[in-house]
């Protein structure tokens, strides 16, 4: 048995991504541009190491334990490598685009790295893409991007994809209205974010009641809604319920075919959000194909809102169909230049001999066309 090579070993939660998967990854790319395009956002490209402090601005503030640092031998200042491009996006509209019109509609793609996964997610490296609408907290906004989730993701070739939406700040609205103590109020958004009932039935008086309500609305958007109408919340409170609602009846009129659940008591990975934030999945997949919602861009009176989504590659390529297959063809050694042209306009890939062989089939084979170009006509290659 041959031994491992130790320089073929990679850290935990890394991967080699081979020809097939790669160029398949590529392709998805290229496809979610195109449709990000299609609706007026602008490609940018931010570095995948910045400074510390421009990474832990704004978005990225809620992922700082999770990103890696080095120092930069050149300026001597700490470095990081970017864990999520939300808030590089950000930066640039803020910085780079300040005197852009509002609202500015960018989209991006690339790698990023965190130091460790999670459950769902075990990858350390994988790629993202997303969009961000900068400069208008309209209810509108949501509508567009969430419609254009609901595109990008057919357009890729996800099927039986759902949208679950979020008010991450709906549990510190009503227990700040009911006058509940900080280490309380934060006892019962745990709870409620963990669907820990046993937690929740041991609360007593009005929070207890409403809790355990809020409990049992997580699911279908209808049914969420009538139990939270029924609830007398605080006004601070209604008013998001109220978004959250208009928000619904739009999207029944404009997509009513999309599959949408509420969770309101869910905050985990929206602890940035000022707004509404939403999943999506797809059935039968593991983790969320992406996650989005509004926060602000900046900080104090010059923070302005912005609302976009972010898909995770690694998840959403799980939840598409398989790559149709690349036609390869073997051209044998000494194949004519035009030949070779007028193949490659069809859609082959040529695999061309660089020598004569004796057996021109079997060398197809041993390559993997599943085509030759042999007696001036493509013949397609019989498995034996």
């Amino acid at each position: 048995m041959p031994e491992i090579d130790d320089t073929a070993l990679l850290p935990e939660g890394l991967h080699d991504m081979l020809a097939s998967d790669a160029e398949y990854q590529a392709e998805i790319v290229e496809k979610l541009r195109q449709c990000f395009a299609s609706y007026g956002y602008e490609r940018v490209e931010p570095p995948l190491m910045e400074f510390e402090e421009s990474l832990l601005c704004g978005p990225g503030k809620a992922q700082s334990r999770n990103m890696f640092r080095v120092m930069d031998p050149v300026t001597q200042r700490m470095m990081a490598v970017r864990n999520d491009m939300t808030g590089q996006v950000a930066r640039i509209a803020r910085s780079r685009l300040q005197n852009a019109p509002r609202p500015i509609r960018l989209s991006y793609s690339g790698d990023v790295l965190r130091v460790r996964g999670t459950q769902l997610r075990p990858e350390r490296e994988f790629r993202q893409a997303g969009i961000e609408l900068i400069g208008t907290d309209s209810s509108e906004a949501y509508v567009e991007i969430i419609l254009l989730a609901r595109d990008v993701l057919s357009t890729v070739g996800v099927k039986d994809a759902s949208i679950d939406l979020t008010m991450p700040l709906l549990v510190p609205a009503i227990c700040q209205g009911l006058g509940l103590s900080d280490d309380r109020s934060a006892m019962i958004r745990h709870a409620l974010n963990a669907k820990d009932i046993g937690e929740l039935d041991s609360l007593e008086g009005e929070i207890g009641d409403i809790s355990r309500k809020l409990l049992s609305a997580a699911g279908a958007a209808h049914k969420a809604m009538k139990i939270i109408n029924g609830l007398t919340l605080p006004a601070e409170a209604r008013i998001i319920c109220d978004e959250l609602e208009i928000l619904l009846n739009r999207l029944k009129d404009v997509a009513p075919e999309l599959h949408v659940t509420v969770d309101p008591g869910e905050y985990s990975g929206f602890e940035f959000q000022t707004g509404i934030g939403f999943c999506l999945f797809a059935k039968g997949v593991r983790g969320e194909l992406g996650r989005g919602g509004r926060y602000p861009v900046g900080g104090g009176q010059d923070s302005e809102p912005a609302t976009g989504f972010t898909l995770y590659l690694d998840s959403l390529m799980r939840a598409l169909p398989k790559m149709a297959q690349i036609k390869y063809i073997y051209c044998p050694f000494g194949t004519d230049m035009a030949v070779l042209s007028r193949l490659r306009k069809d859609g082959y890939r040529t695999i061309c001999g660089l020598d004569t062989v004796a057996q021109e089939t079997a060398e197809a084979g041993r390559l993997n066309c599943q085509y030759i170009w042999q007696a001036g006509k493509i013949t397609e290659i019989l498995k034996g």
